[in-house]
C-alpha cells in the first residue's frame, strides 16, 4: 500500500455489520503490527469503543466561529438574514427583534461579510470532540463524538479525520446512509467497503450507496452479512454492475453472541483471523496496490 491508505467501511442503512467489519479488520492488522488507525466517525452514535480498548490519550474540543451580533451597531437593515442559506438568523424589522440561532449556524461567515454597519463578530460554538485512545505501540482509536442538539457531525467527523493523517493505514467506519455525514466520511478514502445483507432493503440500500460512490468516482466492494437469509437478488445485481464481492459472513449464532458481548470475532477464534487477512489482502488487490 501507498504510506497513507484510507479505507472507509459503510452501509446504506445501520444494523447491516459495519462496525462488525471495521472493528474485526482492525484488530487483525493492529495485532499484526501495522501502523493504524480506527476512525469512528459515526459521530452521533459512535460505538467502536464498545470492542476496541484503550487508553484515553488526547482529548480534542472541535469549535465553529458563530456570529454575535452587537445590536448597538445594527440598523436591522436585514442584509444578514438575506445572506444566510441556513435559516440561521431570527430577525423582525418592525419590532427590530434580530437573534442567531446557534444551532443552526454553519459558520460560514456569510452574515458578516454582508453587514454594513460591523455589528457582527465571532465566538467559538464547541460542536463535540475528537476522542484518540492507544491501542497498541502503533495503533490508535479516533473517536468522533458530536455534542446533543448541534445540527450536522461534518465538522467532528472532518476534525477526527484529519487527527488521523500521522497512521499509515486509516479505517473509516463510516455513518450509515448516503447523506452528508457519509460523504465527508468517503471524500477521501482510496476504496470503500459496502456492507449489506440480501433482503429487498438491503438491495435498495446497497444501490442508493452505489450510486452515490459512482457520482463521487468513488470504487466499492461488498460484504454481504448475514449471507445465509433473504434471497439472490443481491447477488445478481452485483454481477449485473460488475461489483466485487469481498467476503460474504453467514447468519451465525456464535457472532450475534460475540458481538452483543462486546467480543470481536477476530480474538474468539482463529479462523476468522484468518478470514478478515485475507479480506484485508483481497481490498489492497481490488484497487491495485499490494506492497503489503
Amino acid at each position: 500500500m501507498n504510506q497513507k491508505t484510507k479505507i472507509a467501511i459503510a452501509s446504506g442503512k445501520g444494523g447491516t455489520g459495519k462496525t462488525f467489519i471495521s472493528t474485526n479488520l482492525f484488530n487483525v492488522l493492529q495485532k499484526r503490527d501495522f501502523n493504524i488507525a480506527l476512525v469512528d466517525c459515526d459521530a452521533e452514535e459512535p460505538n467502536d469503543r464498545e470492542f476496541i480498548r484503550g487508553e484515553l490519550q488526547i482529548s480534542q474540543k472541535v469549535t465553529q466561529k458563530v456570529p454575535v451580533i452587537d445590536e448597538s451597531k445594527c440598523s436591522y437593515c436585514g442584509k444578514c438574514k438575506e445572506y444566510c442559506n441556513y435559516n440561521a438568523i431570527f430577525f423582525l424589522k418592525d419590532t427590530k427583534m434580530i437573534k442567531v440561532l446557534d444551532e443552526l449556524c454553519h459558520g460560514c461567515g456569510a452574515c458578516s461579510v454582508a453587514c454594513g454597519d460591523n455589528a457582527i463578530v465571532e465566538k467559538d460554538d464547541i460542536l463535540g470532540s475528537v476522542n484518540q485512545y492507544g491501542v497498541s505501540t502503533n495503533s490508535a482509536l479516533i473517536e468522533a463524538r458530536m455534542n446533543v442538539g448541534v445540527y450536522s457531525p461534518v465538522n467532528v467527523i472532518k476534525s477526527a479525520i484529519k487527527e488521523a493523517n500521522g497512521f499509515d493505514i486509516i479505517l473509516l467506519d463510516s455513518p450509515p446512509g448516503t447523506s452528508c455525514p457519509f460523504i465527508q466520511t468517503v471524500a477521501t478514502a482510496d476504496y470503500v467497503v459496502l456492507v449489506t445483507e440480501p433482503t429487498p432493503f438491503g438491495l435498495s440500500d446497497l444501490m442508493q450507496s452505489v450510486d452515490t460512490l459512482k457520482s463521487m468516482e468513488k470504487s466499492c466492494g461488498v460484504i454481504i452479512n448475514r449471507a445465509d437469509l433473504g434471497n439472490k437478488d443481491i447477488y445478481d445485481y452485483l454481477q449485473l454492475e460488475n461489483i466485487p464481492l469481498l467476503m460474504t459472513v453467514p447468519f451465525d449464532k456464535k457472532i450475534a453472541v460475540s458481538y452483543s458481548n462486546g467480543e470481536l470475532l477476530t480474538n474468539l477464534y482463529p479462523d476468522w483471523d484468518v478470514k478478515f487477512n485475507q479480506l484485508y489482502q483481497t481490498i489492497t488487490k481490488q484497487y491495485g496496490n499490494s506492497n503489503h
